[in-house]
């Protein structure tokens, strides 16, 4: 059961929720630059995490922003300027708050994608990630750790070149080796449209959806979901 690689929190609706993981967030950043100088994250695409990027950029004097770094879990093969681009999704936000272009490091997914990924590999294994921020999708993906792609079976590579047969197209995406590596993994599932897929990752056996795999025994995965993706789950509430 996935309850042994996870704790499930339930902070309450939408915007409790929100408020929940953005004070996560911060709490989690002040603490890494307290004790080793830098915050190292990597960011995620999807609606629940830019709503979450939209409250952060308000946050501009709580934390000492030229010290964060950002990185990205996965890319589409899009330039940067492309509407799907998950750089450009984050950046609409995180460009209102003081962090130093060099640290800013954008996934290359639009051409070379095999080279750039083992470049962006080489780059993780200089910055060890104290957050890694991850969605699920309605079919168990995580990053682009898509269902009966090669990605899943990467045991030593932090960061692949993903071909994703079901939507013809090629991603960048982080490995269960490098985000299970991070000091913290926090999954956000938010809203009514969450809640089947939520309930069938927590109730169904391991090795059914490739989200079921981040996290370990030892280093468990936060999952974070309002009331209404969690409605299904409730009994694995854990505060």
């Amino acid at each position: 059961m996935l309850e042994q690689r996870a704790e499930l929190v339930i902070p309450g609706d939408t915007a409790a929720t929100l408020d929940f993981c953005v004070i996560h967030f911060l709490k989690i950043a002040e603490e890494a630059i307290r004790t080793k100088g830098h915050f190292h994250v990597a960011l995620s695409g999807g609606s629940t995490p830019k709503a979450i990027y939209e409250r952060l950029a308000k946050h501009a004097a709580d934390l000492d922003w030229k010290k964060v770094h950002l990185f990205w879990s996965d890319e589409r093969s899009v330039p940067p300027a492309h509407p799907e681009s998950n750089y450009r999704m984050a950046m609409e936000s995180f460009k209102k708050l003081p962090i130093p272009a060099e640290q800013i490091h954008r996934m290359v997914a639009e051409d070379n994608i095999v080279d750039n990924a083992h470049a962006y590999d080489a780059l993780i294994q200089k910055h060890p990630l104290d957050l890694v921020m991850l969605g699920i999708g309605d079919d168990g993906h995580t990053a682009s750790l898509f269902p009966h792609t090669n990605a899943l079976h990467a045991h030593h590579e932090l960061v692949v070149a993903n071909h994703v047969p079901q939507k013809n197209t090629w991603r960048m995406t982080f490995t269960y080796p490098c985000i299970n590596g991070a000091s913290h993994i926090v999954v956000y599932a938010l809203g009514e449209g969450k809640k089947e897929i939520l309930a069938k990752v927590f109730l169904e056996p391991p090795g059914t959806y490739p989200v079921q795999a981040v996290g370990t025994l030892a280093h468990k995965a936060l999952w974070i979901a309002d009331t209404a993706a969690a409605s299904l789950v409730e009994k694995y509430r854990s505060f």
